[in-house]
């Protein structure tokens, strides 16, 4: 692509800021993984930047869908500013020396952000076909959180699709973020409704809009007292005991001492600040006491009639629907303007703003195949950069040493666990150990003393059928 910087100045702006005077240059990218990645960078800040380049021929928009793609590096990440571009209206005046922000456009896409509020835009100006006069035409909001494309200073992938059937996808490292129809997802909507308010309507001085109305007939009762309190002191309290009536809640500090450059006649007479009296901290209280304040069981407050259905309600009026004048009806908005450059005009107060790869095309795959061997190498190279698991979290422990703490736990738990559970088991004594106590034996022993009992049985029992065997 062939850039021509802009030579033209802003309208209705001071000469010192009109002019685009801000600065682009091919440049490689900062930290680049790949050796050679130049691109076009918005060097300056605070500055108006205004290139564009001219397409090879139109894009008419006709049976095959428009994707626009290119690629976005915030290097210095963005505080405010754009990095969307515009496709510039194939027209009789366009001159992209003079290129500026009324130069007439198709369609504007592209990240956006100032302060917290960050954009992804999509807008395109259709014509009307009734008066000729251009609208512009806005996407819905992302429902994705589009931060990260604005803080991670990572190259990232915008890319536009456009469908003859008025479809429309939106992805951001090839992945869809947006998508609507231009039909029933813009705004304002491309086609006008076919009936509006009639303007010259005007309501009725007797239309009764109110549902609800005082009770004409409600009388106020005899004993509704509208003078009574709110609020009464409560006759049945009884001063605490030991309160002293005759301490104040404050005194003058008595360790106070007045300045040394207190001069009375311009600061006044010296007086020591007060603080808490002393004697009425172990005091339930100090000073007049004064019975606390409890609600007024007679308080009604101002009287006012109750609320009664409004016999005379007619409705909330509207005024009635007219045909529109203005109604035209579109079905088939993808066919816009065509366009015949593109072009970058941008208001940013962050420098080094990296632009590359810009392709505009009518296939996927063309537009997938070109992703690939761009971004898709960056991507690739970044990760291959990237440290392991332990390297990114010695990285993430060096910024906050907190973090060793909870990698000492998580590693010594476990081993803890295992050390309880392995090494807690209790040796057995032999029968040997136990005969050396007159202590109780446990099982282990009786059942040795078992064995020897069997033993000895059996013997006898050999022994007997010996006997037999002899008789």
């Amino acid at each position: 692509m062939r850039w021509i910087l802009s030579k033209a100045k802003k309208d209705d702006t001071d000469d010192e800021i009109a002019k685009y005077d801000g600065k682009w240059e091919v440049q490689d990218m900062k930290d680049t993984k790949l050796p050679g990645d130049k691109g076009l960078v918005l060097v300056t800040r605070a500055k108006h930047h205004a290139i564009s380049s001219k397409l090879s021929k139109p894009f008419v928009f006709d049976t095959k869908p428009l994707i626009i793609q290119y690629e976005v590096n915030f290097q210095n990440g963005i505080e405010c500013g754009g990095a969307y571009v515009k496709l510039l209206s194939k027209t009789p005046e366009l001159n992209l020396d003079q290129f500026h922000d009324k130069t007439p456009y198709t369609i504007m896409f592209g990240p956006d952000k100032c302060g917290e509020d960050y954009k992804l835009h999509f807008i395109f100006r259709h014509k009307n076909p009734k008066t000729g006069k251009y609208e512009e035409k806005h996407a819905k909001r992302p429902d994705a959180d589009l931060k990260t494309y604005f803080t991670d200073k990572k190259t990232h992938l915008y890319t536009l699709i456009l469908n003859p059937d008025n479809s429309f996808e939106i992805l951001v490292d090839q992945m869809v973020v947006n998508s609507g129809n231009l039909l029933n997802d813009m705004s304002p909507p491309v086609n006008p409704p076919r009936e509006i308010e009639d303007p010259n309507d005007q309501k009725p001085e007797d239309w009764d809009e109110r549902p609800k109305i005082p009770d004409p007939d409600a009388v106020k009762p005899d004993d509704w007292d509208e003078d009574a309190p709110a609020k009464i002191a409560d006759e049945n309290a009884v001063k605490p005991e030991g309160w002293l009536d005759d301490e104040p809640e404050y005194v003058a500090d008595p360790d106070a001492e007045k300045p040394e450059d207190w001069d009375e006649d311009m600061d006044g007479e010296w007086e020591a600040p007060q603080i808490a009296n002393p004697k009425c901290e172990s005091a339930p209280g100090c000073g007049t006491w004064q019975r606390p304040m409890i609600d007024n069981p007679n308080y009604k407050g101002k009287w006012k009639p109750p609320m009664i259905d409004n016999v005379n309600y007619q409705g909330i009026w509207k005024p009635r629907k007219i045909p529109n004048p203005d109604f035209f009806e579109d079905l088939e908005p993808f066919k816009m303007t065509p366009f015949s450059a593109v072009g970058l005009e941008l208001w940013s107060m962050t420098s080094d703003i990296f632009f590359d790869n810009f392709i505009i095309c009518t296939e996927r795959a063309v537009a997938d195949d070109w992703a690939n061997d761009g971004w898709g190498l960056k991507k690739a190279a970044d990760g291959a950069a990237e440290p392991g698991v332990v390297g990114q979290m010695m990285a993430a422990a060096e910024e906050r040493p907190w973090l060793w703490v909870v990698y000492i736990l998580i590693v010594a738990f476990p081993v803890f666990l295992v050390v309880l559970f392995c090494c807690s088991g209790k040796k057995q004594p032999s029968a040997a150990e136990y005969k050396k106590t007159d202590a109780p034996q446990p099982d282990v022993v009786s059942d040795e003393r078992e064995e020897e009992k069997d033993k000895g049985d059996k013997e006898e029992e050999e022994e007997a059928n010996e006997e037999k065997l002899d008789w």
